[in-house]
Order: structure tokens, then C-alpha cells, then sequence
């Protein structure tokens, strides 16, 4: 046979095995059948390499990684949706019940005097057409509220191009790399499709998959991924898409951006995107009627346990699609369309211990260990317990007690409180150690305010002989936010400080390849690149050596903050309160910097260890290098900016740097409090809101001028 006709007839048939295997689990052929057609398939492209199409299925492994993630701008805005939360008994605005927020959107607002105003069915009064429609006997559809990563997929001549995250709605992230990746992504469309289309989705994790992958992580000595959304979320932002291969990732589609006519119902649509190979929720329900959707929004959430996806509610569409053009937008959300938000995730399990964790500023902090129970997509083993009061008043734990745990989306699952068992009286109730669990030494409390009972500190003071602060100080150190040592990681970590290598940051820049080689799972290889990572940090600048040092409350901003004041660590350290806060005859010196936040930063310098652990990264080679100082009253003092596109000559981080030395802030959104939004190439939603709040638009020649640049 003619190598291009067989290279099409590989592509065509793995295509059609990959959708019987991945969207619906019904395969024909062996594993081994498949890797035969597929390793045929490669020796063809490999010997004709003129002949392998865009859309071959081996395209999916060996892709290079990409320097960087470019914009994804796409024809038509991707919406949000209006949001309504089942109400619970006992809720005062559940008027009507649980779905009092649904008759509201679709019927009207319920009025003290029992009557309905507004939503959707008063939006069709005055059409000469749909006037007379009454929203609640029209037909509706049902989705699960997939918990995912919000995608787009462009098709053109019927064949996947490119797709990106959704971003601000206009301009998102290109991981075209990665989702080619993914086997449940048709590469090319069947021929009733049309030839131009954008199709709208979820990607996320299938939850078995999700768990099998975390135990052979955990075999492999790797840390698990506590949560299927943010790990989605992370793993299509890589930028190896090497990566990507293997992770059970879906794909679900839901709706269309750019398709030219579209069916005459939505459910039509859904139909259309199942026969051309997309996965769609098995439980979607076409409904009636109101009252029928209400019914299918009930099923679902039954049936939310049990799935093998994260959902967190219900989406419900007005199914027809002139229906949906009469009712059209309001602001950036369609009138047609409610996403209904179902309570956090509760389960029972039982309270099997506590252990008290001990963070890299001494903290000790209650963790729940738990029986392992499934609640809110994860296997749960493990829920904070915050603080001493919470654990020993406000829930009053004993050993043993049947607890139940909340999980809300990304928020690490918490124990709302325990069951009321006929024996709970016999039990031990929980109490604090009077130790520390790590090092042994004496506790110490520390009261932030007398009239509030949870806000006692306990903490080890011992920062030096303390190894579980040790191992602490170190990850925070190598931290990409920080010095950004790559390959300084949790394991490693754990080695140098029980081997007495380092326990202290400055103690790393003594380490050699010699004695990191040595260590587990440490080649001369990988020693020698860990060297290297530490020799880098020591130039990094002064904002992120200071959030290195783990000043208490000082984060990533105040970090910067303080950096661009004080411009090198020798004024930072010779600052007293005044030059941290000012006095009441002037103007703030730093905003943000309130009295408690530098009484931390005072505390912090003037004690001991700070100072000689300073020195010694000094000595070390550390530069601490200092930044240019942000002149008060400078050109741009008390303004705030916003970038948006692709400016012609200066960089983002350049553009950026130059407002801050000017006095001037830089924010990500744009809001009433904007000064000014300076735009370049292809500007986003931000230029659109910035007209429709009448703030001032620069664009870069504007820019340089006002800060005095070519003049």
C-alpha cells in the first residue's frame, strides 16, 4: 500500500480506537493491538517525515517543551455565569425553599408582598414575539457543574489547532502542547461538522484515575496532590508537555464560542458535539419544564457522591436557542444561563488521632488524623484543626470521636464539629502538649489579644535545635517565590537536615558535590546542578531574600514593599518605627506597613539568631542585592496603573519597573480606584472596562513621555 494511504488509514483507525477506549469505554482491541497499530504508524511518519499530519495521533507524546505560555485570544469572550446557592433549612432568604435562588432568576425576585419582579420571564414582556412565553413551562437542560479547568478548543477544516485556559475571558494561556496530549480531544472532526468551530469545556481529573496516580506517586517517593482542580489547573500550565502523558485528564464540552449557525436547542448542540467525539456528561437532562429541571437539579446533587468527576452544582440553560437570543446578556453574564452552587462536600469518618505539626516559625499547629473517607471528589485522611481553642473548646475533641469534615472546592477539608454518641462521655478529651513534639523543648504562649481566647500562639522558641523549624527555614528558602533553588526539595531537604549536612540556609552554601552525592537518590549528575542552583541564589535581589529570611508577617508584597523603600538590607536593618510608619505630622512611608506588622519586622532584626544567621549568609556569598529605591513623591506618587497588551518596545516586567521607581502602583484588574490603564497590541477586557469607567488611557509613547523619557 501506498505510504500516505496507510499513514491515513493508521491515523483514521487509532483515532476510532482512542474514542472507543477514552469517551466510551467500550474498546475492540487488545492494549498490545493498539501498540502494534501505533509503533507501525511511527516507523511510516519516521521514514516519511513530509507525511505526518498535524492531527497524528503521535503527536500526542515526544512534543518538545515550550520556552513559554503566549497569549490565547480568542474570536468571541467567554462568559461567566450568573450564580445561585441551594438554600439550607433554616436559611432566612430560602423563601421558597432550597431553590429559591433558581424560581428567582428564572420567574422574578419574590416581593414582600408576594409578588415577582424582574428575571427572566420580565425580560420577555415586551418582545413582540416571546412576550407572551412563560419561562416556566419552557424546556430546560440540566448539567453537572463540572469543577475543572475552564478550556477552549478551535477547530479549523475540522481539525484541532490550538486551545487555551480562559483567562480574563478575552485572552487566556496557549496550551495547545498540552491538551494535544489529552486521548479524550478529538484531533479531527467528521465531515457534518463545521469546518470552523470553537468548543467550550471542562478539564479535570477522573477521580479513580486521580488516586491511582497519587499512591504511585507516593511509591515513588514523590508528595501527593491534595487537590483535582488546582493539580488539573497545574498540570495544563506545564510546559513540558512530557508531562502531561499519562495524568488522567478529561475533557468535557458544554457549549460553543464560534460555530456559524447554531442547532435550534442547546440539548441539539450537546447531541452534535457526542456524535463528533467529544465526551458530554452522561447526566445531563433535557427537561420540559421548571419544574422538571428542578427535579434533575435534585438528582444530580444525589447522585454527587458517587461520581467519577469533581462537581460542584448544577447549570441550567433555557434550552432554546431563539429563546436564548431574546433573552440575551446582562453585563458579562447571559440572562439564559445559572450556575446553581451546591452546599461544600460533608462526610463522617473517625477521629483516630491528632498530630501537633510544627511550622518554620515554631508554630504548633492540631492536625486531625483521620479514618480515610471520600468527600468532596479526594480521599480525605488528614484536616486542620487550626489552633488550640478550636480543638479543645469550640469542637471540644476527645479520642475517638465520630467528626464531621467539610470540603469546600480548593479549601483543605476542615472538621465542622463531632457526633453525639452515647459513650463520647467516657472518652479523653484532646489537650495541647506542654513540649514541643519535634525538639522537646518548652512550650511557649504567646496572646495577641487578652479578650479573644483563640488568639494564643503556641511555639517552639527553640529556632536553632528545633529540626522540624529547621526543615521548615530550608523549604521555604529554596521556595521558587524566594531564593528559587531548583532541585531543593521537600526529600532532600528532610536529608540534609537528619544528617546534619544543613539546618540552617546559610549552611547550604558550604554543601559540595561530594557529600550531596552521597545522599539518596542523589547522582553526581543531579549534585552538580543542585550546586549550581545554589550558586545562582546568591545574587537574587533584596525582595525575595527578604521573604527568604521568613520575617514574621512580612509576605511577598510587603517583601517588595520594603525593598523598594529602603533599597539595600542595611537601611531595612537600621530602620526604627518611625521609618517603618511614619508619624502623625505626615504621610505613610510604606503603604501597608501598619504598627504590628513593624514591631514584627523590629523583633526580627534585633534578635540574635536573625542577625547571625545574616552574617553568616554574608560570608557566604549572599548579595542581598539591593534595588533601586522607589523615590516618594516621585512623578507617579498615589497613582495607580494597569497594563494590558503587548506594549512596542518595553517588556511587561520593564514597564512595570519603571511605574513602581516612579512612585506609582501597579495593579492586575482594573477598578474605580485606577489612575490610569496604559494598552498595547491586542488589550484585553481590561481597555473595554477602562472606557466604561472613564479612567485615563495611555499608551506607550504616553508612557515614556510622562516619565520624562526622550524628551
Amino acid at each position: 500500500m501506498d505510504p500516505r494511504e496507510r499513514i491515513e488509514e493508521l491515523v483514521r483507525e487509532l483515532d476510532r480506537h482512542d474514542r472507543l477506549y477514552h469517551q466510551l469505554a467500550a474498546p475492540e482491541i487488545s492494549d498490545w493491538a493498539y501498540d502494534q497499530l501505533f509503533r507501525e504508524l511511527q516507523s511510516l511518519e519516521a521514514a516519511h517525515p513530509d507525511l505526518v499530519r498535524a492531527d497524528s495521533p503521535t503527536r500526542r507524546v515526544g512534543m518538545a517543551p515550550v520556552p513559554e505560555l503566549a497569549p490565547f485570544v480568542r474570536e468571541v469572550p467567554m462568559l461567566s455565569l450568573q450564580n445561585g446557592y441551594r438554600r439550607e433549612e433554616g436559611d432566612p432568604d430560602a423563601k421558597e425553599g432550597a431553590f429559591t435562588d433558581i424560581l428567582a432568576w428564572a420567574l422574578g425576585s419574590l416581593q414582600p408582598d408576594g409578588k415577582r419582579r424582574g428575571g427572566m420571564q420580565g425580560q420577555l414582556r415586551d418582545d413582540p414575539v416571546l412576550g407572551a412565553a412563560d419561562l416556566r413551562a419552557v424546556a430546560y437542560t440540566v448539567e453537572p457543574k463540572l469543577d475543572g479547568l475552564a478550556m477552549e478548543l478551535v477547530y479549523e477544516d475540522r481539525t484541532f489547532v490550538r486551545g487555551g485556559t480562559r483567562g480574563d475571558g478575552t485572552t487566556g494561556e496557549d496550551v495547545t502542547h498540552n491538551l494535544r496530549m489529552l486521548p479524550s480531544i478529538p484531533r479531527r472532526l467528521p465531515d457534518d461538522a463545521p469546518s470552523h468551530l470553537t468548543v467550550r469545556g471542562e478539564v479535570l481529573f477522573d477521580l479513580p484515575g486521580f488516586e491511582r496516580m497519587n499512591t504511585e506517586r507516593e511509591a515513588r517517593g514523590e508528595k501527593r496532590f491534595e487537590n483535582p482542580r488546582n493539580a488539573a489547573a497545574g498540570t495544563m500550565r506545564q510546559l513540558d508537555p512530557g508531562q502531561v502523558v499519562g495524568r488522567p485528564l478529561q475533557f468535557f464540552a458544554h457549549s460553543a464560542g464560534v460555530m456559524g449557525e447554531k442547532p435550534a436547542s442547546h440539548h441539539a448542540l450537546l447531541t452534535d458535539f457526542a456524535r463528533w467525539g467529544f465526551r458530554v456528561h452522561p447526566l445531563v437532562r433535557v427537561c420540559p419544564d421548571l419544574d422538571a429541571a428542578l427535579v434533575a437539579v435534585a438528582d444530580i446533587e444525589a447522585a454527587r457522591p458517587d461520581l467519577d468527576v469533581e462537581i460542584d452544582g448544577a447549570v441550567l440553560k433555557v434550552d432554546a436557542t431563539a429563546l436564548q437570543d431574546a433573552l440575551g446578556f446582562v453585563t458579562r453574564s447571559p440572562r439564559w444561563a445559572l450556575a446553581f452552587k451546591y452546599p461544600p462536600a460533608r462526610v463522617r469518618t473517625r477521629l483516630e488521632g491528632v498530630l501537633f505539626s510544627v511550622g518554620r516559625t515554631g508554630v504548633v499547629t492540631p492536625v486531625a488524623q483521620l479514618a480515610p473517607v471520600r468527600v468532596g471528589g479526594v480521599t480525605v485522611r488528614n484536616a486542620s484543626l487550626f489552633n488550640e481553642h478550636q480543638l479543645t473548646r469550640a469542637l471540644a475533641l476527645r479520642q475517638g470521636d465520630l467528626v464531621e469534615i467539610e470540603r469546600a472546592g480548593d479549601v483543605i477539608p476542615h472538621v465542622r464539629g463531632a457526633i453525639d454518641e452515647a459513650e463520647r462521655g467516657e472518652r479523653t478529651p484532646w489537650t495541647y502538649p506542654l513540649t514541643c513534639p519535634a525538639c522537646g523543648a518548652a512550650l511557649e504562649r504567646e496572646f495577641a489579644d487578652a479578650d479573644k481566647p483563640d488568639a494564643v500562639t503556641i511555639r517552639c522558641p527553640d529556632t536553632l535545635a528545633c529540626p522540624a523549624q529547621a526543615r521548615g527555614a530550608l523549604k521555604h528558602y529554596a521556595s521558587r517565590g524566594c531564593m528559587d533553588i531548583e532541585g531543593l526539595g521537600e526529600k532532600l531537604v528532610d536529608q540534609l537536615v537528619s544528617s546534619g549536612l544543613a539546618r540552617r540556609p546559610s549552611e547550604i552554601y558550604a554543601l559540595t558535590v561530594a557529600q550531596l552525592a552521597g545522599l539518596d537518590r542523589m547522582g553526581e549528575t543531579s549534585a552538580r546542578n543542585l550546586v549550581g542552583g545554589i550558586e545562582a541564589s546568591r545574587a537574587r535581589p533584596l525582595d525575595r531574600a527578604l521573604l527568604a529570611l521568613g520575617i514574621p508577617q512580612v509576605g511577598e508584597s510587603t517583601a517588595r514593599d520594603l525593598a523598594r523603600h529602603f533599597g539595600d538590607l542595611d537601611a531595612l536593618m537600621a530602620a526604627d518605627l518611625t521609618a517603618l510608619v511614619g508619624d502623625a505630622r505626615g504621610p505613610k512611608p510604606i503603604s501597608g506597613i501598619g504598627e504590628l506588622v513593624a514591631a514584627s519586622i523590629l523583633r526580627f532584626f534585633a534578635t540574635p539568631a536573625a542577625q547571625d544567621e545574616i552574617a553568616a549568609l554574608r560570608a557566604a556569598g549572599v548579595a542581598f542585592t539591593p534595588v533601586p529605591r522607589v523615590v516618594s513623591g516621585g512623578a507617579f506618587a498615589g497613582r495607580t496603573f494597569v497594563l494590558t497588551g503587548t506594549l512596542p518596545t518595553l517588556a511587561r516586567d520593564d514597564a512595570k519597573a519603571r511605574i513602581l521607581a516612579a512612585g506609582g502602583k501597579v495593579s492586575g484588574s482594573v477598578s474605580k480606584k485606577t489612575s490610569v490603564v496604559v494598552v498595547g497590541a491586542e488589550a484585553g477586557s481590561k481597555l473595554d472596562t477602562a472606557r466604561e469607567l472613564g479612567i485615563e488611557i495611555w499608551d506607550e509613547e504616553r508612557l515614556l513621555r510622562e516619565l520624562g523619557v526622550g524628551l
